[in-house]
């Protein structure tokens, strides 16, 4: 990866409903223009981000998506309001940041959730984007959701168990995700910290498939636990506001723009068939499936794919 760097310029964009999103450009201020979007949801674009980009080249602009990192205010606060927290206000949010930095087009780098944000976003303005690579692809369907809070049970079933067993025994088979949302914000502060404890811990194991796994530290901070655990069921009890489906059947909009697709065949939870039925559905996409590597870029293979991704597009104009 390229050597550390610090932003140049950077401010809190006002998008309304009395929230105040974070931003930060960095790299050459002549460069090609990129976004960084960041998984969770509400994890916040880490300084690591900006080292996927060669500095001399790009214009690298990170985003700090509503109520986490350091956008105001912090869904970890007790009586934050998530109401206008949806991906379409994730959308607007960008667009507008974008129009804000007098950016024409703009390269898109996602993970995770910010893989379906970056092609819902892509799917709105295609006009917007002139490349994307996403990296452990989700699309966030009900299906998805299902998958990782229910199914991942048959991979881990005591642990899966004991997070079951973490809500009431009447919502047990319902929403898991609504049902841990509403022990978030309980006003017991006791109970919102044990749901968020109980939520972090099944975060932790269902991503645990691959040989290099290591239990993620950020889960030792009761704040980022609690940011975190409120805004990914927030969102995915919800399957992110998305018509079931809807990015893959719309990925034709995508037609003219060269995407990578980059995913770890051991990356269970998140199964490989999401990013392949992208790649069948989106003319310009290439599809990597990155052996012995699971969720996120831990191993050398998808780091490796991801800066020659982006070493490539740096020299289309």
């Amino acid at each position: 990866m390229y050597p550390e760097i610090e932003p140049y310029d950077h401010g809190l964009l006002d998008v309304g409903d009395g929230n105040r999103v974070y931003w930060e450009v960095c790299g050459n201020p002549d460069g090609k223009p990129a976004l960084a979007i960041h998984g969770g949801p509400g994890s916040g674009a880490g300084a690591w981000w900006r080292r996927y980009f060669d500095p001399a080249k790009y214009k690298v602009v990170l985003v700090d998506q509503r109520n986490c990192g350091r956008s105001t205010p912090d869904a970890a606060e007790p009586d934050v309001d998530l109401s206008t927290n949806t991906t379409a206000h994730l959308i607007s949010d960008l667009e507008q940041l974008r129009q804000q930095l007098g950016i024409a087009k703009w390269l898109l780098l996602g993970a995770s959730w910010g893989a379906t944000l970056g092609l819902a976003y892509a799917e709105q303005h295609p006009e917007a984007i002139s490349e994307i690579v996403l990296f452990s692809v989700t699309n966030t369907t009900r299906r998805e959701v299902e998958w990782i809070t229910r199914d991942m049970g048959r991979i881990f079933p005591e642990e899966w168990a004991r997070f079951r067993d973490g809500v009431p025994a009447n919502e047990r088979d319902g929403n898991l995700p609504l049902a841990y949302s509403r022990l978030l914000h309980d006003p017991d502060p006791a109970v919102r910290e044990k749901a968020a404890r109980d939520w972090c811990d099944w975060e932790d194991t269902h991503v645990r498939t691959h040989p290099n796994w290591q239990p993620d530290s950020r889960y030792d901070d009761p704040v980022l636990r609690l940011r975190l655990a409120r805004l990914v069921t927030h969102y995915w009890g919800h399957a992110a506001w998305l018509e079931e489906g809807v990015l893959v059947q719309e990925a034709g909009k995508l037609a003219g723009i060269p995407g990578v697709l980059i995913h770890g065949r051991l990356d269970i939870s998140s199964p490989a068939d999401i990013a392949w039925r992208m790649a069948q559905a989106w003319p310009d996409a290439e599809l990597h499936l990155v052996e012995q590597e699971g969720h996120g870029a831990g191993g050398t293979g998808t780091k490796e794919l991801i800066l020659q991704a982006l070493d490539r597009f740096a020299l289309r104009s």
